[in-house]
């Protein structure tokens, strides 16, 4: 089964040096991701398969082409990086973070018409779903599985809307427990149907506040927004995560206009952990995890479920066959279980809409 990648690859060149060779920063930025780690320069050389004297080498063209330098070497603390190696980091995470759900669905993308070219008319299954770690967890699950799918990334309306248009078998989409619920509820009710359609629990998680480690501003509220001094990251207009914060500011009475940065935004948590990981912003919203792998504090909010809509008369049809065990499997349930905010005690548990949302007719 062909499984296809892609990854930025960064450069940088000095314009005053046109005949000179670019510089190539991914290779700098793992280096210098792994002196971070370990203080040591030749154990991070190792790390990523370069001898000592290349890695010197490039940290040396680096340091002539930013004109500063990266490593600050103290006597018995080892090695540590500058401000300036700091931010290269970061911008290095900022990028992979933000741009990571564009590059998987344009794999996917391509996985299939390669298969078309290579006569490989296998059924594969077709995912549109809002960003998220145990989504990232079910896709790579699906490939040890060798689960042929197309996983494209996108907001939890366009992915209820995909599937309700016959462009998608399993659209994934998230709604909160509590007082939101219906509101949230109400955005997927134009699409999803109790006749036609069926759920597949994916986990309960935690959303709420990024902040930067030991939360130096204070900030606990939703209220904190709107202060001064605090600079705000945001997801994409349309995203659930969105929705979800317009819905809680708007039911407390904060203006969206008091809140600088509010139209800001990224597409996937983790591009908002990074914004804020990397300076550039003071907190942001999202799940749990997001915060956790990149080093901030979190301030819980809010819970909601995760949930996979797919028509009910293909939920046992032999294209779809592989997806489902896969998603109702006890060792993929266990995976998602591990995530840090995530709740995998329902996952792959199957629901008709009126047994998830008991108060559906309502809700139309």
């Amino acid at each position: 089964m062909i499984r296809i990648s892609i990854h930025p690859h960064l450069q940088i060149r000095d314009d005053a040096s046109p005949g000179g060779e670019a510089l190539d920063v991914s290779r700098l930025v793992a280096l210098l991701g792994h002196i971070e780690e370990s203080g040591s320069i030749s154990h991070s050389a190792q790390a990523v398969s370069l001898s000592y004297r290349y890695a010197w080498g490039i940290l040396r063209d680096a340091e002539a082409l930013f004109g500063g330098p990266l490593i600050d070497k103290t006597r018995g603390r080892g090695s540590a990086l500058t401000p300036l190696a700091q931010q290269l980091v970061w911008a290095s995470k900022r990028i992979g973070a933000r741009l990571s759900p564009t590059l998987d669905s344009l794999a996917s993308e391509l996985e299939i018409e390669l298969k078309k070219l290579m006569d490989q008319p296998e059924a594969t299954a077709r995912l549109h779903a809002s960003h998220g770690f145990a989504v990232a967890a079910l896709r790579d699950f699906l490939d040890e599985q060798q689960v042929r799918h197309d996983l494209k990334y996108c907001g939890s309306v366009e992915a209820v809307a995909a599937l309700a248009e016959g462009a998608c078998d399993i659209a994934g989409f998230h709604v909160p427990v509590g007082e939101f619920e219906h509101g949230m509820w109400r955005h997927f009710t134009t699409w999803l149907k109790p006749d036609t359609h069926c759920l597949v629990h994916l986990a309960v998680r935690s959303q709420g506040l990024f902040v930067r480690p030991d939360n130096p501003l204070g900030i606990h509220t939703l209220e904190d927004l709107t202060r001064r001094e605090v600079r705000f990251v945001n997801r994409q207009v349309g995203s659930g995560t969105r929705l979800l914060l317009d819905l809680m500011l708007a039911a407390r009475g904060i203006d969206t206009a008091r809140i600088e940065g509010y139209s800001n935004g990224e597409f996937t948590h983790a591009a908002v952990a990074a914004y804020i990981g990397s300076g550039m912003a003071d907190v942001g919203f999202g799940v749990e995890t997001a915060a956790r792998r990149f080093g901030l504090a979190f301030v819980p909010v809010i819970k909601e479920r995760y949930f996979f809509a797919i028509e009910r008369a293909k939920l046992r049809s032999a294209a779809l066959a592989g997806a489902v065990d896969a998603l109702t499997s006890e060792a993929f349930r266990q995976r998602v279980n591990a995530l840090p905010g995530y709740d995998g005690t329902l996952t792959g548990t199957v629901l008709t809409l009126e047994e998830a949302f008991p108060d559906y007719a309502e809700a139309r």
